[in-house]
C-alpha cells in the first residue's frame, strides 16, 4: 500500500514539474516546429527530467545521512520555495522570447525547464524514495507533457501558457507543506 501511494505521490510530482516544460512548449511550439523537432525537443527534455532529479536524489541521499532531521524540513521549504518561485516567475516572464527549437537551443531549452526537477530530486532524496520510480516517473510525464505542448501550441499559437505553470507551482506549494507538516 505505501509503494501505491508513493508512486501516486510521485506521479503528480511529475507532472507538476512537468507543466513547467509544458507551458514552455506551448510558446515554442508557436514557432512551427517540425514533427521531427517535436520528437526530438520531447526526448531531450525527458532525459534532463531524469538526470536533473537523480542527481538530487544522490545529494539528498548525502544530506539526509548527515543532518538527520534538519535536512527533512530543508526539502518541504525547497519545495515550497520552488512552487512559490514558479508561480511567480510566471508573471514576470510575460514579454520573454521562447528558445529556438533545434541544436544547443533545445539542450538549452531542457536544462532550464528541469532545473526545478534537480531540487525536486534533492528533496526526494532526503525522504528516501525509489530512484528508478523517480526516473521513469519524471522522464515519462515530462516527455509527454513536452510533446503536447509543442504540439498544442503549434496547433493554438497562444491560449493556455500561464495557467499550466501556476497550477504546477501550486501542487509543489502543496507537497512541500504536507512534508513540512507531517514530519
Amino acid at each position: 500500500m505505501a509503494v501505491i501511494a508513493e508512486m501516486v505521490t510521485l506521479a503528480i510530482m511529475a507532472l507538476a514539474l512537468g507543466t513547467d516544460a509544458f507551458s514552455v512548449s506551448l510558446g515554442v511550439g508557436m514557432m512551427q516546429p517540425r514533427l521531427r523537432q517535436i520528437f526530438y525537443i520531447g526526448l531531450t527534455v525527458g532525459i534532463f527530467h531524469v538526470l536533473m532529479p537523480v542527481l538530487g536524489i544522490f545529494a539528498g541521499h548525502l544530506l539526509s545521512h548527515t543532518f538527520g532531521l534538519f535536512a527533512q524540513y530543508i526539502g518541504g521549504i525547497l519545495l515550497v520555495i520552488m512552487g512559490i518561485q514558479m508561480i511567480v516567475w510566471v508573471f514576470k516572464k510575460e514579454g520573454a522570447q521562447a528558445v529556438s527549437p533545434s541544436g544547443w537551443g533545445t539542450m538549452l531549452f531542457a536544462l532550464s525547464v528541469s532545473l526545478d526537477s534537480f531540487s525536486a530530486g534533492l528533496s526526494l532524496g532526503i525522504f528516501g524514495v525509489r530512484t528508478v520510480a523517480v526516473m521513469i516517473c519524471f522522464g515519462v510525464a515530462a516527455t509527454f507533457l513536452t510533446w503536447l505542448g509543442l504540439l498544442i501550441g503549434r496547433k493554438f499559437q497562444g491560449w493556455i501558457g500561464v495557467y499550466g505553470e501556476v497550477l504546477g507551482g501550486t501542487i509543489l506549494v502543496v507537497f512541500g507543506l504536507k512534508l513540512l507538516f507531517s514530519i
